[in-house]
């Protein structure tokens, strides 16, 4: 693979999901966040993906299950 790094990809992670991303980093001593990310985009494709329907929308998608409104429920579950 070609290590030069030409394109920027730019995210927004909630509180949350940036604590899971830095835990991951830390638990397994990477150096940075774009290493922990890209790890994890690594084990994400080898896994597989979900199918999205027609209607689905870029805030559908995240590392935690959000209600309707994108909010976690009470309980945290977002069901």
């Amino acid at each position: 693979m070609n290590d030069l790094r030409g394109e920027r990809l730019q995210i927004m992670l909630s509180p949350e999901e940036l604590s899971v991303v830095d835990d991951f980093r830390f638990r397994h001593r990477m150096p940075t966040r774009a290493a922990a990310v890209r790890e994890l985009l690594k084990l994400g494709l080898a896994a597989g993906t979900t199918d999205g329907g027609p209607r689905m929308k870029s805030s559908d998608y995240g590392v935690f299950h959000r209600g309707p409104a994108g909010h976690l429920d009470q309980d945290g579950s977002g069901e």
